[in-house]
């Protein structure tokens, strides 16, 4: 009992040091805790106690996974922060007992949605960690003047199951239908005909 309340603390004190450590980082992301990683994104991966296993820049691979010394193959798309760090722990449990690992996210870079068509600046926008439907014509530099902006779709999903969704900008900028103006997920693309 005594073990886990110290390992509990040590874990609180090495977040907390990541964090202010992380703050004064020109790269580091603000991410609420139950944000989803994703292929592309950056961690910042360490045992404490045990230098030669830091880790500050682990890109996730395409497939969702990365490698850690002794951890072997972790699976991080999809997951929280927690899930992957409790993943860490428990696979080095067996060469460091009671091993204490910190996991931080240094960049949200594969958190990304598309905008295509009659917009001033089509292209890749990061997420961080999410943006509406407005906000991704925002960065995009709005419509040009041959857009049909009350034909605007936006297509979610992969390649078996993708739908898609309706966005009439003259309905949502007028204050009505707002539940058009939906959260974006990661790959989806707003196409502006």
């Amino acid at each position: 009992m005594r073990i886990a309340h110290l390992r509990q603390n040590l874990l609180t004190v090495a977040s907390s040091l990541w964090l202010l450590a992380s703050a004064g980082s020109a790269h580091a992301q603000a991410v609420p805790a139950d944000y989803r990683l994703h292929a592309g994104d950056k961690l910042d991966v360490s045992v404490w106690k045990e230098t030669e296993m830091q880790r500050p820049t682990i890109v996730i691979a395409p497939d969702g996974k990365f490698s850690f010394p002794l951890a072997g193959e972790i699976t991080a798309a999809g997951r929280t922060v927690t899930e992957v760090r409790e993943e860490v722990e428990a696979k080095l449990g067996k060469y460091i007992p009671d091993a204490v690992v910190t996991v931080g996210i240094t960049d949200v870079g594969g958190n990304v949605a598309y905008v295509i068509g009659q917009v001033a600046k089509p292209g890749v926008f990061v997420m961080n960690p999410r943006i509406n439907v407005l906000q991704a014509l925002s960065l995009a530099g709005g419509g040009t003047p041959y857009a049909k902006l009350d034909s605007i779709i936006v297509i979610r999903g992969s390649q078996a199951a993708q739908r898609v969704l309706q966005f009439r900008f003259s309905q949502v900028s007028a204050g009505r239908d707002l539940d058009q103006n939906v959260l974006l997920e990661s790959g989806d693309v707003v196409l502006v005909p």
